[in-house]
């Protein structure tokens, strides 16, 4: 079982938030399991892309309440570690695409890269040496499968 992280914003764009929820089909349509922060923005629009598809969404949440969850995440775990758990995040998937985001996807985006996990970007804020980047969510998806499978 291979787990894919999806980061990104909060306070996403709708741009952003459509392309979240086509990765997030296509990570369920691929049999991957979808890890996220569990909270709105990119994290929701993922989690609803891959939960409408019969995907597995698991969010990984900063406080210590499993009800904050976004509707759409299966299993709510509840680390009450803030942003502390960006590291939980990390260190749990194979790969991690990015979409958009602000310091905590750079915080996540760093841990990964210090931890030569694949970091593919995708409308991303961040353009960092060592990550991969996509034109759209077809993409990330196929480069997501190729550096897991490989």
């Amino acid at each position: 079982m291979y787990l894919i992280g999806v980061i990104g914003s909060q306070k996403a764009t709708e741009k952003a938030k459509k392309i979240a929820y086509e990765v997030g089909k296509l990570i369920a349509l691929n049999n991957f399991v979808l890890v996220c922060g569990g909270l709105e923005g990119v994290m929701e629009a993922a989690s609803k892309g891959a939960f409408e598809h019969g995907g597995l969404t698991v969010g990984i949440l900063p406080d210590k309440n499993k009800q904050n969850a976004n509707p759409y995440i299966k299993i709510p775990i509840a680390s009450g570690m803030g942003y502390a758990r960006n590291f939980c995040i990390v260190q749990s998937v194979d790969c991690l695409i990015a979409i958009e985001g602000s310091f905590g996807t750079l915080n996540e985006i760093s841990a990964a890269l210090n931890l030569q996990k694949t970091v593919i970007g995708l409308e991303c804020s961040w353009n960092i040496e060592n990550m991969k980047f996509a034109k759209d969510p077809q993409e990330a998806v196929e480069l997501a499968k190729k550096f897991t499978l490989s």
